[in-house]
């Protein structure tokens, strides 16, 4: 009776490349985390102008100065998020505030990770023109 010896597993190559594939998404993700961080900053400061009373009937140079406030408190700086990037809409007789923006981060070398961002929220109040 013969038995037959069949190696299970890994072999070294096989795990140097789930290693390396592993180690690639790990340091994408070890980049992205901060961006996101800073994003969800953003979303709490424009939750916080919306919620703020009289905000939705204000002009929208003193809603981006609170904005940008806000921002400040989030660690969130001009170079994210810059004034254009802040909009304010008419729907349906309701403004909504709305931030767009691209965040860019090296990768290696010459390569770089785009990351779009966009978020809306609801001031209420009614158009004054502005």
């Amino acid at each position: 009776m013969r038995m037959r010896n069949r190696q299970h597993g890994l072999s070294l190559i096989g795990f140097l490349i789930v290693l390396a594939v592993v180690g690639f998404f790990a340091y994408a993700g070890m980049l992205l985390v901060p961006t996101y961080m800073e994003y969800f900053g953003v979303v709490r400061a424009m939750k916080s102008v919306a919620e703020d009373a009289g905000a939705g009937n204000m002009p929208i140079e003193q809603i981006r100065g609170k904005l940008g406030f806000n921002l400040n408190l989030q660690y969130v700086g001009d170079k994210t998020v810059p004034p254009s990037a802040i909009k304010l809409n008419t729907q349906g007789g309701a403004r909504i505030l709305q931030v767009t923006y691209d965040k860019e981060i090296p990768f290696l070398y010459n390569v770089s990770l785009v990351v779009h961002f966009e978020h809306s929220e609801n001031m209420g109040g009614v158009n004054t023109g502005y």
